[in-house]
């Protein structure tokens, strides 16, 4: 539909161009300004005139959709996955119905983090007030108070929220490769406490104020007839400028300002100020991370801030394709170091699951996540994590065992 009335609006164009060129130097000039006419129409905007409403549900119910007990996304009707092309030549539509559905997906998480995983909602920051933008992060029951052990897991940059890896995961394949539930679930029965961070809500969004012009002040010098024409003149070029505006963009959608919620306004900063008001505060002896892509730079950051701090409170690390770079991020070489001891970077690769993989930066090993897909490499090494963060943890109890057997021999001795 939207093709057609495009078509038909720019072939009359099309075909007065080709006549004019053949012209002389006085069509030429004509054939100038057609083009700019040309230059000139938005064939994205032109295509909206065609386009049904954009207005879709707030449920899975109104969707017609939901997950069955694999924890796939079906039709409720049909059993059939979800239809990305639900309405043909309609692309920017269905777009905008794939963005509405993700926004549905992204509270459905939520809620079962709070209730299939009983993990609670926290508020940050801390001191907020009551008219300020706020944020929020998840936490196990024992999350600051668990004295061995403490899971911290940090989702990758763009529409996904606390709690996903992938929302493209989540709705074409099942929950379990696309959210971070079976790592809570996991890691809760192995005896972690765990923090989900959020580092993708750095703002809140509100409609911007519209700007009322005032009118002129009857102080004016000006003549009280002139001033009433000015006005006339001024509403009528308004009242024409807003048909047009209608005409041009009848789907244009409300005008938005954002508000960057404070200490919290990237996903770096989020992830230094929940390491300062909790990670850091928690009674954990082992820290243990899992950062999927940009949630690995942010942990790189973090370290290059509290270096020292880091240290000695994580004892692994585990990232799943981080696109983090030691030398654009100007990591020192004690933290390059560290890295190498404490970190292993599963990545997307065609090679079986945990082959190793050659790296050209000097930070950590890579190792094969055995997929070539991005999105799936956390899923995919799941358990080699877990068996990575037992071994780290079995290795720091062993490297402490020779100093405590030698103070023991010591105070023997010394009591002979």
């Amino acid at each position: 539909m939207s093709i057609s009335l495009s078509f038909l609006i720019l072939y009359p164009i099309w075909i007065n161009m080709a006549q004019i060129q053949q012209g002389g130097p006085d069509e030429k000039e004509k054939t100038t300004a057609l083009k700019d006419l040309l230059s000139r129409i938005d064939l994205d905007e032109l295509m909206k005139k065609d386009e049904p409403p954009l207005d879709f549900p707030d449920t899975l119910e109104g969707f017609e959709y939901a997950f069955n007990e694999k924890g796939q996304l079906r039709h409720i009707k049909t059993g059939e996955p979800f239809v990305f092309n639900y309405r043909e030549d309609l692309h920017r539509w269905n777009q905008k119905r794939y963005e509405a559905l993700g926004e549905i997906i992204t509270k459905y998480v939520y809620e079962l983090l709070e209730k299939d995983c009983n993990l609670k909602k926290i508020s940050i920051p801390i001191d907020a007030t009551e008219s300020e933008p706020k944020s929020f992060i998840f936490m196990s029951e024992d999350a600051l108070t668990n004295p061995q052990k403490l899971m911290v897991l940090i989702h990758g940059s763009g529409v996904v929220r606390a709690g996903q890896w992938a929302r493209r995961l989540i709705i074409n394949e099942d929950l379990d490769s696309g959210t971070q539930i079976p790592f809570i679930k996991r890691a809760m029965d192995e005896g972690y406490g765990v923090i989900v961070l959020n580092p993708n809500e750095n703002y809140i969004e509100v409609e911007k104020p519209k700007i009322h012009v005032q009118p002129s002040s009857d102080c004016s010098d000006e003549p009280a007839e002139k001033r009433e024409r000015k006005d006339k003149v001024s509403k009528e070029t308004k009242k024409r400028r807003d048909f047009y505006e209608k005409y041009r963009n009848p789907q244009r959608e409300k005008e938005m300002m954002q508000l960057y919620i404070r200490e919290n306004g990237s996903p770096e900063e989020h992830a230094v100020y929940v390491w300062d008001h909790f990670i850091a505060q928690s009674a954990a002896e082992n820290v243990f991370f899992v950062a999927h892509s940009y949630g690995g730079l942010a942990f790189v950051e973090l370290m290059i801030q509290r270096e020292a701090d880091v240290k000695n409170k994580v004892t692994a690390v585990a990232l799943t394709d981080s696109v983090h770079n030691v030398w654009h991020q100007e990591a020192g070489k004690t933290i390059r170091e560290w890295m190498r001891e404490n970190c292993c970077n599963w990545v997307s690769s065609s090679e079986p699951l945990d082959t190793s993989v050659e790296s050209m930066l000097p930070d950590c090993p890579r190792v094969s996540a055995g997929t070539d897909r991005h999105e799936l490499t956390s899923w995919k090494s799941f358990q080699s994590i877990f068996k990575f963060f037992a071994e780290a943890s079995e290795a720091k109890t062993n490297s402490l065992k020779p100093a405590l057997t030698r103070r023991s021999h010591r105070i023997k001795h010394e009591e002979l």
